[in-house]
């Protein structure tokens, strides 16, 4: 059985680090000081945490300690921390996620601009190639335009129609999303449908519908962001601050309304803090919602269920599996029975489709001449090594996540195995779409808070988009040329790595963890934090500078379980 040190005290300015004494010293000091403070009065918010229990950020990273000079500079050493009553750190942090997504909706403003047709209509206005020279494209506009939500009867999986009419390529389409997104969209469509019917009366503005449905579509989905950042402030309990990486990111302002992703991410980081506050069924609920969504939360499960397994709450896993294939059942099963052809479309569509211009697989091709696994395929022609091969690299490199999950000195975070299978998806994907980045945004602030790491890795993230948007442009019309997005791809990929290489290496000398560092060993663990193991896979030997002590790993913020 594994035992457990006493756990670490709370992050402390530099200038205020104990050297040599011990820890019922420092609490006795603490305890003397706190006495010492005179009574306030000013009222305290409705966090519970004490100031000792508290990650101050400009205490513990030089990015934060740098950003504060401007404005009076760090946290001082008499500072009264809880006392604001309305400037609250949740209240500060939404309002920065507020500033940025109202710059991400004027990112995409030139998109939907508008300009009269002959027949006296407003149509947006992408001539010139307007959404790749702006950098303003955005799916929500072409998507509306699509014969399943325009029109007044449309119903999405069940309304199909013709794309590349009167050629080789004719094919007959459906809603290619998953279902809660199709619906979303159906949804928002008809909302538009009653706005541009009250402006015929000069009730409200008007403007081109796809404007309208853009605008609507942009407003819930700034909400669902809103929602993944306060979740991550719950979820980042002792170092809330942290969650402001999240309301500021740089990926957030160029892709938060480039496609419909936010809502996954609402509904998996809400999961996540549903299974750290201990309501399993609710988490499984809401990660089945978001696996309708968009499939990516689906992935987080293999991390509950691996580590339930180690802590032995096997039980708890299993029905957080349930709640979520129930869920995920409760909304696809009648779209699947109705509309069967229109609900497999999304399946459909990803197995036929090639290499994704910002995948590996196509940097690769393109930088070494190679032809790709299945050589020159004909429009529509299945992939099927590619699919093979990706599959199976998905597979090994979920296997070894889990086998480093059951062999690991500690057991790790549960947040640190979500970011790496969620990493390893992308990575050996055939498809990495640029706003697929947003759903390791939230993960890598559990994860591996270092700021800044993360923030240099979403600025590159983020400036991969100039690129993609001048090779799409072409280089007859003055863009760029292949080698240079994929240049930036391949920086992109390469921090993504580090950022995994360097959660690896907090997992096998848990001492190195920030998050641990608190006075939990796991705050998004729920029934596992404070839990003994039951399950363990024997370690492979490791160098020496990999070894770590068993008693090294700090302690959860229960006692251990014995039952």
């Amino acid at each position: 059985m594994r035992t457990v040190s006493e756990p670490d005290q709370p992050e402390q300015p530099p200038n205020e680090r104990p050297t040599a004494d011990s820890g019922s010293q420092r609490r006795t000091r603490a305890e003397t000081a706190e006495n010492r403070r005179p009574r306030q009065s000013a009222p305290v918010d409705n966090d519970s945490l004490g100031p000792a229990q508290r990650v101050a950020p400009t205490w513990t990273e030089p990015l934060a300690a740098e950003l504060s000079k401007p404005f009076g500079g760090g946290l001082g050493r008499h500072a009264q921390i809880g006392r604001q009553w309305f400037w609250t750190p949740l209240r500060v942090i939404l309002l920065l996620a507020v500033l940025l997504l109202a710059s991400g909706w004027l990112l995409k403003a030139p998109c939907t601009q508008t300009y009269e047709t002959g027949q006296g209509h407003q149509s947006v206005d992408w001539r010139q190639h307007r959404q790749y020279t702006a950098l303003c494209y955005t799916d929500l506009i072409p998507r509306y335009e699509k014969g399943d939500l325009a029109s007044d009867d449309a119903f999405p999986y069940k309304t199909s129609w013709v794309e590349n009419r009167g050629t080789p390529q004719q094919q007959v389409r459906y809603m290619e999303y998953p279902v809660l997104t199709g619906l979303f969209q159906w949804v928002n469509a008809k909302f538009t449908d009653g706005w541009t019917s009250l402006a015929q009366y000069g009730l409200l503005p008007t403007s081109a519908s796809s404007v309208v449905y853009f605008d609507i579509s942009a407003f819930w989905l700034a909400c669902a962001w809103l929602v993944t950042v306060w979740a991550l402030t719950r979820l980042c309990r002792f170092r809330i601050w942290d969650a402001a990486l999240a309301a500021i990111s740089p990926l957030v302002f160029v892709h938060a309304f480039t496609n419909f992703d936010a809502l996954a991410t609402a509904l998996a980081t809400t999961g996540l803090l549903a299974w750290a506050r201990r309501r399993v069924g609710l988490a499984g609920v809401l990660l089945g919602l978001g696996a309708a969504t968009k499939l990516y939360p689906l992935l987080l499960l293999g991390p509950v269920l691996v580590l339930s397994l180690r802590a032995g709450r096997i039980r708890e896993g299993l029905r957080c599996l349930i709640a979520a294939l129930g869920s995920w059942l409760v909304v696809n099963l009648p779209i699947m029975v109705l509309f069967p052809r229109g609900w497999w479309e999304f399946f459909r569509l990803n197995n036929t489709r090639p290499a994704d211009p910002d995948s590996l697989y196509n940097a690769l091709m393109h930088y070494t001449g190679w032809a790709g696994f299945d050589g020159p395929l004909s429009h529509g022609e299945v992939p099927a090594v590619l699919n093979a091969v990706s599959f199976a690299l998905l597979l090994t490199g979920c296997a070894l996540i889990a086998w480093l999950g059951l062999s690991a000195p500690v057991r790790p975070r549960l947040a640190q195995l979500c970011f790496l299978v969620v990493a390893v998806f992308l990575l050996t994907n055939k498809v990495w779409s640029p706003q697929y980045s947003l759903w390791l945004v939230p993960l890598a602030v559990l994860a591996v808070p270092r700021w800044r790491l993360l923030i240099s890795w979403m600025l590159v993230d983020a400036a991969v988009w100039a690129p993609r948007m001048y090779y799409f442009l072409g280089t007859s019309n003055k863009g760029l040329p292949e080698g240079w997005f994929l240049g930036a791809v391949l920086v992109r990929d390469a921090m993504v790595v580090v950022i995994c290489a360097l959660i690896v290496g907090e997992i096998l000398r848990p001492g190195k963890d920030k998050v641990r560092r608190t006075l939990t060993a796991d705050p998004h663990g729920g029934f596992l934090d404070g839990t003994r193991d039951r399950f363990v896979l024997p370690a492979p030997s490791l160098p020496d500078r990999l070894r770590i002590g068993r008693a090294s790993s700090p302690v959860p913020s229960r006692p251990p379980r014995t039952s």
